[in-house]
C-alpha cells in the first residue's frame, strides 16, 4: 500500500536524480551524433531495422507541426514544457509515495528539460534515433523523447493501479 509523504521521503531525489541523469545522457547523446554526423547524415547500424541519423525537428514528438515555414511553435512547445514541468512538480508535491510514480514523473521532467535545451539553443531538436521495416519508417526521435514517453507510461500505470486499489479492485 502506497504511504503518506513528507518532502523527505525521497521522492525530489528521485525526480531530480533521475532527471538530471536524462538530462546528461540526452546531451551526451546529441553531442555525439552533431559531432559524428552531419546535418542529413546517417549511419545503418541494422540493416533494414535501424540507422542513427541527424536530423532537427523544430516541432513536437514525432515531427508533429515540423514546418520550416511556420515560428509560432517554438512558443507554444516552450510554454508547453514549461506548464508540463510546473504540473509534474505540482503533482509531485501532492501524491502519495509511489516510487513507480516518481520515477515515471522524473523521466519526464529530464526529457522534456532535455529537449527544451535544444530548443532554446537550436530553435529545434536534435533527433537521431531512426527506426524502420523497409521502406515504413518510425519518425526519428531521440533520448529525451524516450524519457518522456517510458514517464509517461510508468506515471499513468501508477496513477492507474493506484484508483483501481482506492476502488477495493
Amino acid at each position: 500500500m502506497a504511504r503518506t509523504t513528507r518532502s523527505g521521503d525521497g521522492r525530489y531525489r528521485v525526480i531530480f536524480g533521475l532527471a538530471a541523469g536524462c538530462v546528461a545522457l540526452d546531451q551526451l547523446t546529441k553531442a555525439a551524433v552533431t559531432a559524428s554526423l552531419p546535418l542529413y547524415g546517417s549511419v545503418r547500424v541494422v540493416p533494414g531495422l535501424f540507422d542513427v541519423v541527424h536530423v532537427r525537428n523544430r516541432g513536437a514528438a514525432f515531427g508533429f507541426l515540423n514546418r520550416p515555414d511556420i515560428d509560432w511553435q517554438f512558443w507554444l512547445f516552450l510554454l508547453a514544457t514549461l506548464l508540463a514541468c510546473g504540473l509534474i512538480l505540482g503533482m509531485a508535491r501532492t501524491a502519495r509515495y509511489s516510487r513507480a510514480l516518481f520515477v515515471g514523473f522524473g523521466l519526464i521532467l529530464g526529457g522534456a528539460v532535455g529537449n527544451l535545451i535544444d530548443r532554446i539553443r537550436l530553435r529545434a531538436v536534435i533527433d537521431f534515433l531512426d527506426f524502420y521495416v523497409g521502406a515504413w519508417h518510425w519518425p526519428a526521435f531521440n533520448v529525451a523523447d524516450a524519457a518522456i514517453c517510458i514517464g509517461a507510461l510508468l506515471a499513468a500505470i501508477a496513477l492507474w493501479r493506484r484508483s483501481d486499489a482506492a476502488a477495493g479492485h
